[in-house]
């Protein structure tokens, strides 16, 4: 009888998201082959076989997750992929947040190469990565889609088809980043101005998030990394600043409203120059001292 484990699935980043989303998958009873260039023996998760390289992923597994910083590594890898010698693959499922012109390029390369593409980014950050609990947003092939949702039930508890046209799940993606990035900012100089008031910081968190000022920031990232000082969401603002960049960039395209937008853009920026590679948590330091 043929099992889960008889079926590989092949899974390409393992980095602070896609190491608990390829866990998941683990624990759940599929047979892994997994790669990361910063390393893969060291990042993958019990039971997973390593590869030698995307194409020894490619060779091994019909279907190939990928979970990476950006629209550059991700065409790389796909091209890598597609010309892999003796190619299993068959499909490509990105997790990864590039944009929609990114994503309208990898679905156009991978189907010069007969490879079937879902535009799959997912949402809900490390804590929801490592438990199971992700948002996904899909769009591309319904019947594919279809298919594969079964297999990305580990990963995200909550599935979303969004549309039939890759790009559309990162439209979808980047207007959610969007709106975490404006709840952070915006409760960093909330925040800042309660405690020069001399309001107490958990005090304060207790009454938003009984309030209707409560939001992403002030239930998990302000009650769980910055009351606590870890500063630890696991998240840089090198990403978000990316996310952002490339909602602006759409926004700038179809000609809507930017007031808000170029306004948290540009502190994501000054943040970024302030603090590179620093946890997005850190913004708020940022508002402190600014």
């Amino acid at each position: 009888m043929t099992t889960q484990d008889d079926v590989p699935i092949g899974f390409i980043g393992l980095g602070n998201m896609g190491a608990p989303m390829s866990a998941n998958l683990a624990k759940s009873g599929h047979g892994l082959v997994v790669y990361d260039a910063a390393g893969t023996a060291s990042r993958a998760p019990a039971g997973a076989r390593p590869a030698n390289g995307v194409a020894g992923v490619a060779a091994a597994a019909e279907t190939v997750l990928l979970s990476l910083p950006d629209g550059a590594a991700v065409a790389a890898v796909v091209a890598e992929i597609a010309d892999a010698p003796g190619r299993a693959a068959r499909v490509v499922v990105d997790h990864s947040t590039i944009g929609i012109a990114a994503a309208e390029g990898v679905q156009a390369r991978l189907a010069a190469a007969g490879i079937g593409y879902l535009d799959a980014p997912v949402s809900g950050g490390v804590s929801g990565a490592e438990a199971g609990s992700l948002a996904l947003m899909a769009s591309g092939d319904k019947a594919l889609f279809d298919r594969l949702d079964p297999l990305l039930a580990p990963i995200a508890a909550n599935r979303f088809y969004v549309g039939a046209r890759p790009g559309q799940a990162q439209a979808m993606k980047l207007l959610n980043n969007f709106l975490a990035a404006t709840a952070i900012c915006a409760t960093s100089e909330a925040i800042a101005f309660g405690t020069r008031q001399g309001l107490d910081l958990a005090l304060m968190l207790d009454v938003l998030n009984a309030s209707s000022g409560q939001n992403t920031a002030t239930s998990d990232k302000f009650s769980r990394r910055v009351l606590t000082g870890t500063y630890d969401a696991g998240f840089t603002i090198d990403l978000l600043t990316k996310d952002v960049r490339l909602y602006l960039e759409q926004v700038a395209k179809t000609g809507t409203r930017d007031a808000v937008g170029g306004t948290v853009g540009a502190t994501l920026e000054a943040v970024l120059d302030a603090m590179p590679g620093a946890d997005i948590t850190r913004i708020y330091s940022y508002t402190q001292d600014h």
